[in-house]
C-alpha cells in the first residue's frame, strides 16, 4: 500500500534536478556567449567602434554665364492721364473723356486693341496741409495709367507725341525687349557651356588631375527687358516740327549655369 506513494515522491526530485542542470546549461551558454558579443560592439582595448561612411568623389562645382548682345524689336510705354475736380465725379468724368481721345489717338497710330492695357485706376482726395490747422479738402484727383506695346521702333516717338496732344500728362518709362528671345538665348547657353568647360579643364590642370564627367547642370538668369527713364518728354518736342527722339540701343541676354564635374588622380 506505501510503495505507489514512495514513487509518487521521488519523481519531482528528479525532473528538479533536470531543471537545474537545464539552466545552468543556459547560464554557461550565455557566460560563453558573452564575450563574442562584447567583441563585436568594442574592439581589442575598450575603445568604442567608430564607423567611418565612404567618402565621395572629389568634385568641382562651377558656375559660368554667356553673354550676348541683340537689338531690340518691340518697345512697351507706360503713360496716364491725371485729372482734377472738386467732386470725385467730375474727376472721374474729365479723366474718361480724356482718356477716350488717348485710346483714339493710339488706334490712329496703328497700335492694335491687344496691346494696349490699363495697368493702373486710382481716386484719391487732395487736402491742403496748414500749419497748426486742420487739413481741407481741396478736391479729388483721378489718375488712369496704360501700358503700351509698340511693335514698330519707328513709331515709338510719334506715338509718345500723338498721346501728348491728346491728353496724356504723365510718362512713365519705357523699355525695349524681344517678341521672341529664345534664339538670343541659345547663343548665351552655347557660349556659357563653353566658358564652363574651360574653366573646369583649367582648374583640373591647376590641380593636376584629371578632369571627369559632368554630374550636373542647372541654369539660371534670362532675358530680361529693364525699363529706361524718357529723358526728353513728349510735349517738349511737339514744340518743334520733329517727333521726340528715341534710342533703341542693344540689349543685354544673358544666361548664368553652374555645373558639378567629378575629377580623377
Amino acid at each position: 500500500m506505501n510503495r505507489p506513494a514512495a514513487r509518487a515522491v521521488a519523481a519531482p526530485a528528479v525532473s528538479n534536478r533536470l531543471l537545474l542542470l537545464s539552466g545552468a546549461a543556459m547560464a554557461a551558454a550565455a557566460l560563453f556567449a558573452a564575450p563574442a558579443a562584447r567583441a563585436q560592439s568594442q574592439p581589442e582595448g575598450g575603445a568604442p567602434m567608430v564607423i567611418h561612411a565612404v567618402a565621395d568623389r572629389p568634385a568641382l562645382n562651377l558656375s559660368a554665364y554667356g553673354e550676348v548682345k541683340t537689338a531690340p524689336d518691340m518697345a512697351t510705354v507706360s503713360f496716364g492721364v491725371v485729372t482734377e475736380a472738386t467732386t470725385a465725379a467730375e474727376a472721374m468724368r474729365l479723366n474718361a473723356t480724356r482718356m477716350n481721345e488717348v485710346m483714339a489717338a493710339l488706334r490712329r497710330a496703328g497700335i492694335a486693341e491687344r496691346d494696349v492695357q490699363t495697368s493702373g485706376l486710382n481716386l484719391s482726395a487732395q487736402y491742403d496741409y496748414v500749419q497748426n490747422e486742420p487739413p481741407r479738402l481741396r478736391g479729388y484727383q483721378a489718375n488712369n495709367r496704360v501700358t503700351v506695346i509698340i511693335n514698330d521702333l519707328d513709331a515709338v516717338g510719334t506715338t509718345a507725341d500723338a498721346v501728348v496732344a491728346a491728353g496724356v500728362n504723365q510718362i512713365d518709362g519705357i523699355s525695349f525687349g524681344l517678341k521672341d528671345p529664345t534664339s538670343a538665348e541659345n547663343r548665351a547657353r552655347q557660349i556659357a557651356v563653353r566658358n564652363l568647360q574651360a574653366k573646369a579643364a583649367l582648374y583640373a590642370q591647376a590641380l593636376g588631375v584629371n578632369l571627369g564627367g559632368i554630374r550636373s547642370l542647372s541654369e539660371g538668369g534670362g532675358y530680361a527687358p529693364q525699363p529706361q527713364p524718357v529723358y526728353r518728354m513728349a510735349a517738349q518736342a511737339m514744340e518743334s516740327d520733329s517727333s521726340t527722339p528715341v534710342a533703341a540701343g542693344e540689349l543685354t541676354v544673358r544666361i548664368d549655369i553652374t555645373g558639378v564635374y567629378d575629377l580623377a588622380r
